[in-house]
C-alpha cells in the first residue's frame, strides 16, 4: 500500500470544505477495508448537513491493557483555489496552487490509518483500537458532537490537532460561548429624511467598538466574526447582524466577558435608540489534564521513546478533544508538525509525517499492559 507521504497527498488533493467531505470519506473507507477492516458511517451526514457522516472502525485487542481510540477530523477550512501537494527539496509538502494544504487535518488522518495498517501487517499486540474520522469539525466540532460516544470501548484516546512541532501535549483548551446579536432601527432615505431614521449599522459598530477584541487576559480571547445589514448605500440601515465569540480557560471569566459583551450591546442600543436581541449558545466546553493523569504520562512516554522532547501548553482552540472530555472519556490533543495552517503557507515535512505514525505506535504499545 501507499506510504503516509503518499496517502496524505492523495487526501490532501481532494478538496473536503466543511460539509463537503464525501470524497475523502471514501478514500479512507477504500484504505481501511483494504486493510480487511469493517467500516461503518453513522447517520450524521443529515443531522448536521454534510455529505459524509462520521467513520467508525476497530482492532479487537490482542492483548491486554488500556484500549485507546484515536480520531482526526476529514474537512479543511474551505480552499480558496486548487491543492497540489509537492514535495520540495526540503522533503516539506507544500501547495503548489496557493492556497491551503490540508495538513489540519489530513496528515492525522493519514498517520493513523499508516499506524493501523501496520499493526495488522506487523501483527503487533494491542490492547483495542478504534478509529474515529468527523466531518464539519472545523465549524463547529458538529461531526464529533453528533457522533455516538457510547460505541467506544475505549475512554482514553487522542487527537492529532494542533499546528505546533511534535513533542506538544495540550493540557487544555478553552470554554467558549458564541453570541447572535441583531440590532433593530428604522429605515428611512438617508439624504432626504435621515434624521427620521435609526441606523442599525452605526448601533452595531457602537456595540463592538466597547467590546474588548483579541486577547483579553492571559486566558480569554474575544473575536467578531461575521457581520451583515442594510439594504442600500441611500437607506438608513434597519437591521445590522453579526456573531461573535469568547473564549477562555475559566469558566467564570468568560461568563463575566459574556455579560459585558450583552451589556455593551444593550448600551448602544439605548444610546442609538433601536432595539437589540442577543442570542448566547455553548460553542463547546473546556478541559485541563495534569501531567500525572495516565493518559498523559502515555503520550510523554510514547514521544520519549520516538526521540522527542515533550513540552506540555495550554490551547487557544477547540479540537474534537473537547467534545470527548465534555462526554467524560479522556481524549489529549497531540502537535504533528503542521505550520502556518489555514493559510496558503501551510506545510508540513516528510519526517513529522512519518514521525507520527512512529508515536502512533508508540502509543499503542505503551497501552499494552
Amino acid at each position: 500500500m501507499a506510504s503516509v507521504v503518499e496517502l496524505f497527498t492523495e487526501l490532501a488533493a481532494i478538496p473536503s470544505p466543511p460539509g463537503a467531505e464525501r470524497a475523502v470519506a471514501d478514500v479512507v473507507i477504500s484504505y481501511l477495508r483494504d486493510c480487511a477492516l469493517a467500516v461503518d458511517e453513522d447517520g450524521a451526514g443529515e443531522v448536521v448537513d454534510a455529505t459524509a457522516g462520521n467513520l467508525y472502525s476497530r482492532l479487537d485487542p490482542r492483548a491486554e491493557g488500556t484500549p485507546l481510540f484515536f480520531c482526526a477530523h476529514l474537512d479543511t477550512v474551505p480552499p480558496q483555489g486548487p491543492i497540489d501537494p509537492v514535495i520540495g527539496e526540503d522533503s516539506v509538502v507544500r501547495n503548489a496552487a496557493g492556497t491551503i494544504l490540508g495538513a489540519d487535518n489530513k496528515a492525522s488522518v493519514a498517520a493513523m490509518l499508516e499506524a493501523t495498517r501496520r499493526v495488522l501487517s506487523e501483527n503487533r499486540p494491542h490492547a483495542g483500537i478504534e478509529l474515529v474520522f468527523t466531518p464539519k469539525e472545523e465549524v463547529g466540532l458538529l461531526g464529533a458532537f453528533a457522533f455516538d460516544h457510547t460505541r467506544l470501548d475505549a475512554s482514553q484516546g487522542y487527537v492529532y490537532d494542533q499546528a505546533a512541532p511534535i513533542g506538544s501535549v495540550i493540557l487544555g483548551a478553552p470554554y467558549s460561548q458564541a453570541l447572535d446579536v441583531r440590532f433593530t432601527g428604522r429605515a428611512s432615505h438617508s439624504g432626504m429624511h435621515p434624521e427620521e431614521g435609526r441606523n442599525a449599522i452605526a448601533a452595531a459598530a457602537r456595540a463592538i467598538a466597547d467590546f474588548r477584541l483579541g486577547r483579553v487576559d492571559e486566558d480569554s480571547t474575544a473575536n467578531v466574526g461575521m457581520i451583515s445589514g442594510g439594504t442600500a448605500p441611500n437607506i438608513v440601515a434597519e437591521h445590522c447582524t453579526f456573531v461573535a465569540e469568547a473564549r477562555s480557560h475559566d469558566e467564570r471569566k468568560l461568563q463575566d466577558l459574556v455579560q459585558e459583551m450583552i451589556d455593551a450591546c444593550s448600551f448602544a442600543a439605548q444610546m442609538s435608540d433601536c432595539r437589540v436581541d442577543v442570542g448566547t449558545r455553548k460553542s463547546y466546553n473546556g478541559y485541563r489534564f495534569k501531567e500525572d493523569d495516565a493518559v498523559v504520562r502515555r503520550a510523554a512516554d510514547a514521544l520519549a521513546r520516538m526521540g522527542y522532547e515533550t513540552r506540555y501548553e495550554l490551547s487557544g482552540g477547540a479540537a474534537d478533544a473537547n467534545v470527548f472530555n465534555e462526554r467524560g472519556l479522556q481524549c489529549v490533543n497531540l502537535a504533528n508538525g503542521m505550520t502556518d495552517i489555514h493559510t496558503p503557507d501551510e506545510h508540513i515535512s516528510v519526517a513529522d509525517l512519518e514521525g507520527m505514525v512512529d508515536v502512533t505506535l508508540a502509543l499503542i504499545d505503551a497501552a499494552v499492559a
